[in-house]
C-alpha cells in the first residue's frame, strides 16, 4: 500500500482494507477457493480434484490455481448461458480487449518508424564487407565418431586432407553432397544459409570471417570434426542473402531508435516492482483495475492495472506469471522495465494519431462475441441446449453449473482436455457477474491434495503383487509341506 498525502484518509483506507481482511479471514471463505457468480469452488472440491487425478500432476499452488481460473472461467461462461447472455455491450468488450488494441496500435506505430529509419539495403558491397556481421557459407564436414580417440581423430584428418586436394569451386557441391558429415546442409550442396558470425562456434566463425567471396578454406577443426568451408561470391547468395540482412538491419535499426526513446524517457523502475508483481502474479486477474505504480518516465507512469493488461495479451503457453515468480527480482525489473518502454512508444503512437478504425474495431468485437459462442460450443453450455426443459434461470443456472463440474471431473482424468478461456473473455464475464479466487484456499488445497496423493500413493504400492523373486540375503521361502525350499 502506498503513502498517501492527507493522513487521515490514509487512516481511514487501511483501516477498512484490515477490516475486510479480517473479515475474509474469519467467514467460510477459508473453506471457499474461487467464486464466479454465485458458484463457490470449495477446498474440499479441488483438494479431491487435485489429489486423486489419474493424470497424476503435481500438487503445487501453481497448479491448484491454474486449476481454479478453469473452474472460474468455465463457471462464468455457464451463468452467461443460463442468462443467454452474448454479451452485446461494445463498452465491455472494449474494456476487456484494451491490451489487444494497444498492441494494435503499437505495431501499427512500429511500422510508421520503421520506413523513416535510415538503413543501408543489402548489396554486394554489404556482402562483401559483411556489414552487420553475416555471412554465407558452405561446408563439407568430416565428422569425429563419439568419443573419438586421438588416433581416430588423425585418420579422420589424413582423409580430409585428400578429399580438400581434390575440392574446387566448381565441384564443391558435388562434393558436399558425397562426403559431407552433415546431411542437412549436403541435400543443399553444403549451403548453410545465412547466418551472424556470433551463431556459430568460434572456430567456424573466424575461420568464415577470414575468407573472401569466392575464397575455400584449408581444413578448420571445431568439436565436430574438419570442416572445408567456402564463402560464395555474391550473385550466388543473394536472394537468401538480401532478405535475411534486409531483415537483420532493419530489426537493428529499430532497436536503435526504441534505446534512444527509452533513454529520453528517463525510465526509473521502483524499488518495489518487482515485490509487487510477484504478489499480483498469484492472480492476475484482480489487479486489473490497480493504480500502484510500478515505473515512471517522462511524462506519465506504469500502474500495476497496466502491466496486467500487457501481460494478458501474451501468449498463455509463455506462462508469464508462473516464469514472474520464479524468476529472480533483476529480471522481473527488466520485464518491468520493457513493459514501461511499451507504454512510452504507444504515448508516442498517441501524439502521432495513431489508432484502429471504427472498422477494426466493429470487427474485434465481432470476433470477440463469436469466440464466445464458440467456447459455449466446445464445453457443452450452449445456451438453447441448457435452456431445454429448463423455465427459469436459476433452473438454467443449476443445469450449467452441474455441466461444468462433470466437464472438469473428465478433464482432470484425462477423459477430455482442458480449453482455455482467452483472459479478455474471462475479464469481461469477471466485470459482469464477479469472480475472486482467495489466497488462503489455495494454500489449503495444497495441503489437502498433497496428503491424498501421498495416501493414494502407499494404497497403490500396498496393492501391488509381491515380487516371487528372492531378493540377496533373504530367507529362502517356504515349499508347499511347510518345508524351506532349496535355492536354484
Amino acid at each position: 500500500m502506498k503513502t498517501r498525502s492527507i493522513a487521515v484518509l490514509a487512516v481511514s483506507f487501511v483501516t477498512l482494507a484490515a477490516c475486510d481482511g479480517m473479515k475474509e479471514a474469519l467467514t467460510a471463505h477459508v473453506d471457499v477457493v474461487a467464486k464466479a457468480g454465485d458458484r463457490e469452488l470449495s477446498v474440499d472440491r479441488l483438494s479431491d480434484l487435485l489429489g486423486n487425478s489419474t493424470l497424476q500432476i503435481p500438487v503445487t499452488r501453481e497448479t491448484a490455481g491454474l486449476v481454479a481460473d478453469l473452474w472460474s472461467g468455465y463457471q462464468l461462461l455457464a451463468v452467461a448461458a443460463a442468462h443467454g447472455d452474448s454479451i452485446v455491450d461494445p463498452k465491455l468488450i472494449d474494456e476487456a480487449t484494451q491490451g489487444i488494441t494497444a498492441s494494435m496500435r503499437l505495431r501499427r506505430y512500429m511500422e510508421g518508424v520503421s520506413g523513416t529509419l535510415k538503413r543501408e539495403p543489402a548489396s554486394e558491397a554489404t556482402y562483401t564487407q559483411a556489414t552487420g556481421g553475416l555471412f554465407v557459407a558452405r561446408h563439407i564436414l568430416f565428422s569425429f565418431p563419439g568419443g573419438a580417440s586421438q588416433e581416430q581423430r588423425d585418420s579422420v584428418k589424413k582423409r580430409a586432407q585428400a578429399i580438400r586436394s581434390q575440392v574446387t569451386a566448381a565441384n564443391f557441391g558435388a562434393m558436399a553432397k558425397r562426403y559431407s558429415g552433415d546431411p542437412g546442409s549436403a541435400a543443399r550442396d553444403g549451403d548453410l544459409g545465412p547466418f551472424e558470425r556470433a551463431e556459430m562456434v568460434k572456430p567456424f566463425g573466424d575461420a568464415v570471417a577470414a575468407l573472401h567471396p569466392g575464397d575455400i578454406s584449408g581444413l578448420v577443426e571445431t568439436q565436430f570434426g574438419y570442416h572445408i568451408i567456402q564463402r560464395p561470391m555474391y550473385a550466388a547468395a543473394k536472394a537468401l542473402y538480401d532478405e535475411r540482412y534486409n531483415g537483420t538491419i532493419g530489426q537493428k535499426a529499430e532497436s536503435i531508435y526504441v534505446a534512444g526513446v527509452e533513454d529520453a524517457a528517463r525510465i526509473s523502475v521502483r524499488s518495489s516492482a518487482s515485490a509487487d508483481v510477484k504478489a499480483a502474479a498469484r492472480n492476475f486477474s484482480q489487479h486489473r483495475s490497480d493504480k500502484d505504480v510500478l515505473a515512471t518516465f517522462r511524462d506519465g507512469s506504469l500502474t500495476l492495472g497496466r502491466f496486467v493488461r500487457w501481460v494478458e495479451m501474451m501468449p498463455p503457453q509463455a506462462r508469464i506469471a508462473q516464469q514472474i515468480q520464479q524468476q529472480p527480482d533483476s529480471i522481473v525489473r527488466q520485464f518491468v522495465r520493457s513493459i514501461t518502454r511499451n507504454e512510452v512508444l504507444l504515448k508516442k503512437a498517441d501524439s502521432a494519431g495513431v489508432a484502429i478504425t471504427p472498422e477494426e474495431q466493429t470487427q474485434l468485437r465481432a470476433e470477440f462475441k463469436n469466440a464466445l459462442m464458440g467456447l459455449w460450443a466446445q464445453l457443452g453450455l450452449d445456451p438453447a441446449s441448457i435452456s431445454e426443459g429448463a423455465k427459469s434461470v436459476p433452473e438454467r443456472e443449476k443445469i450449467a453449473a452441474e455441466r461444468v463440474e462433470a466437464l472438469l471431473d473428465r478433464v482432470m482424468s484425462g477423459q477430455a482436455q482442458a480449453i482455455q478461456v482467452p483472459t479478455p473473455a474471462h475479464s469481461v464475464l469477471a466485470l459482469m457477474y464477479s469472480a475472486k479466487t482467495m489466497s488462503t484456499g489455495l494454500d489449503r488445497v495444497v495441503e489437502r491434495a498433497s496428503k491424498m496423493r501421498a495416501s493414494a500413493d502407499s494404497m497403490r504400492l500396498a496393492n501391488q503383487p509381491k515380487t516371487q523373486v528372492p531378493l540377496p540375503g533373504a530367507p529362502p521361502a517356504p515349499s508347499a509341506d511347510g518345508k524351506s525350499a532349496k535355492q536354484p
